[in-house]
């Protein structure tokens, strides 16, 4: 009797499937209409499970034990196996091109250029050209920033803007962040600089003995170390463009690691040190430890880009979810050395084209693959991706707009749940319509942009904020990014072994070796330990690399502008 009931239910659900898509019904989990190559008018094929390497930290597991990945199988008959990172990543990658066996699809971060040099990816030209209009129809206006100077494209890169692009109303990069409890308790001041950020963390300390209470943290493992170098960039009033500043007359870059930004934010640290202010194990914490003590709630101020940061940040959300109590949450502040510098911290639009996802030589079925690919690549799989699915996770209201209600933005704020139906998955590190994207109904295609959503994501708490620093969103607290059509620097691809990724390579361990010592050495001895870095590191041929990156910054102009 199950068996028959369970048929019953199956023919049902198969002619009410067969029935949605003669009527063009708009269920998200159905791929794009025939004319754009979708998976569901194919053949149906029998199921196959890949391989997926990315990068990063993370927690294992088949895309079909989501929420999300189940219904992708269901289009394409297709799963993936996903594997994160443990370790250091060029060892991991090392092994994989030593034994010349890679997972079928790569998410490489920092060696993808080592990948690249070992010929470890498939070209994907002919691939897309026969199997992918989506992908073609989101990627072709970047083609000349994507092809390797052999004119082959080997990887997708994740930051394709589609339709008209619509700006964060919330802080997702970078930014000195503060516990709420110390704005509230001092009054909540307009900081601006970085000697009031560390004055007011300061204050409160003193006020606040015997709390066991973290003044000041920072990240500093092998991959995410750019979270202790990048400050100085952000402080002197630039964005994100790396270990370089980029001249907005000239266009010439400069290495700031041995520049007067880097010796004075060192400096500060330096001092918090010896002020007991510091906390020491940031130079031996993994990324687990450091995330898991922002969640505890004692450490009151840090630097790091939202997205690293995003779970703990989620964590403390819930506790306050649950008391009515924010002052454990952090707020995000636009810091810079002096008081008439304009911040930019919020990043321009850009395409980022040295990370993405690449089809490995080792690949069982590369065709499969990105046919899979190119079914994520529609409107109704991209609001599946980062929406979700209509009257479970997102609703629309008479005039076609989508908004979350309380309920669901409490629910898809939640660790567990992002897990589990998918979004923890799937709203990144794939083929996918890049951040600031909007639908041609205008809705926007990540749903954290969507006005609507931040307003209803606001709480009480939130609005008191919001009301006591006279803006309607977070992001308003900080500048406009002015326009860099090079922008991101750091996507240049640097060509493993040459010259300029041997100077990124000895600066990086250079730094390693002596920003530990900079900011737990004795005041006293700074300036002394500060000489022997900047001699050693004007050893490395830093005139070469700036020269280089000048160039490519050049060619890249040229690029973005179709000369």
């Amino acid at each position: 009797m199950k068996r028959r009931f369970w048929l019953s239910c199956l023919t049902i659900i198969m002619l009410a499937s067969l029935l949605s898509a003669c009527s063009g019904g708009k269920g998200n989990s159905k791929a794009v209409s025939p004319s754009t190559g979708d998976a569901s008018q194919e053949e149906k094929l029998d199921k196959v499970t890949f391989t997926y390497f990315n990068a990063v930290a993370g927690k294992d597991i088949n895309t079909n034990e989501t929420k999300i990945g189940k219904i992708f199988e269901d289009q394409t008959g297709v799963n993936f196996k996903i594997e994160h990172l443990v370790g250091d990543e060029n060892t991991k990658v090392g092994t994989f091109i030593a034994s010349n066996s890679y997972p079928d699809v790569l998410v490489p971060g920092g060696s993808i250029d080592k990948l690249l040099s070992s010929g470890s990816f498939i070209p994907l030209n002919d691939l897309i050209e026969e199997y992918g209009p989506n992908i073609k129809r989101v990627y072709e206006p970047y083609y000349n920033l994507m092809k390797a100077e052999d004119g082959n494209i080997y990887f997708l890169p994740m930051s394709a803007v589609v339709g008209e692009y619509i700006s964060a109303p919330n802080i997702e990069q970078g930014a000195f962040w503060i516990q709420r409890r110390v704005l509230k308790e001092a009054g909540y001041p307009n900081i601006k600089t970085f000697d009031d950020y560390l004055n007011l963390i300061r204050e409160y300390m003193k006020k606040h003995p015997g709390e066991d209470l973290t003044g000041y943290i920072a990240l500093t493992t092998q991959d995410q170390f750019f979270a202790l170098t990048n400050p100085p960039m952000h402080l002197a009033g630039y964005p994100n463009d790396g270990g370089v500043i980029i001249d907005m007359e000239t266009h010439a870059a400069s290495d700031y690691g041995n520049d007067e930004i880097t010796k004075r934010y060192l400096q500060e640290l330096n001092k918090l040190n010896a002020e007991g202010l510091f906390d020491k194990s940031s130079f031996v914490d993994n990324r687990d430890q450091y995330l898991a003590k922002i969640a505890s709630g004692k450490v009151l101020g840090f630097f790091d880009y939202r997205w690293q940061v995003g779970q703990a940040m989620n964590n403390l959300r819930e506790v306050t979810q649950q008391t009515g109590n924010d002052d454990l949450e952090y707020m995000a502040l636009p810091i810079v050395f002096d008081e008439n510098t304009k911040d930019q911290y919020l990043d321009p639009p850009s395409f980022v084209n040295n990370r993405g996802v690449g089809i490995s030589v080792s690949a069982k079925d590369p065709v499969r693959i990105i046919k899979y690919f190119n079914n994520l690549l529609t409107d109704e799989n991209q609001i599946l991706s980062n929406w979700g699915l209509e009257g479970e996770t997102y609703s629309v209201d008479e005039n076609g707009r989508f908004y979350r209600t309380e309920e669901q933005i409490k629910q898809t704020n939640t660790e567990s749940f992002r897990e589990s139906f998918g979004f923890k998955y799937f709203e990144y590190n794939w083929p996918r319509y890049g951040n600031g994207s909007t639908l041609p109904d205008g809705n926007s295609v990540g749903a954290g942009r969507q006005p609507e959503v931040a307003q209803m994501s606001y709480t009480e708490a939130d609005k008191k904020l919001l009301e006591a620093y006279d803006i309607q969103s977070f992001s308003q607290l900080f500048a406009a990014p002015d326009e860099r059509p090079w922008y991101p620097a750091w996507s240049i691809q640097i060509e493993q072994g040459s010259p300029a990724q041997i100077f990124t390579q000895k600066k990086s361990d250079l730094q390693r070796k002596y920003f530990p010592r900079l900011v737990l050495a004795s005041p006293a001895e700074f300036d002394k330990i500060w000489d022997e870095y900047v001699k050693e590191f004007n050893k490395l041929g830093v005139k070469d690399y700036e020269q280089l990156i000048t160039d490519e910054v050049a060619k890249k102009i040229d690029l973005i502008q179709g000369k």
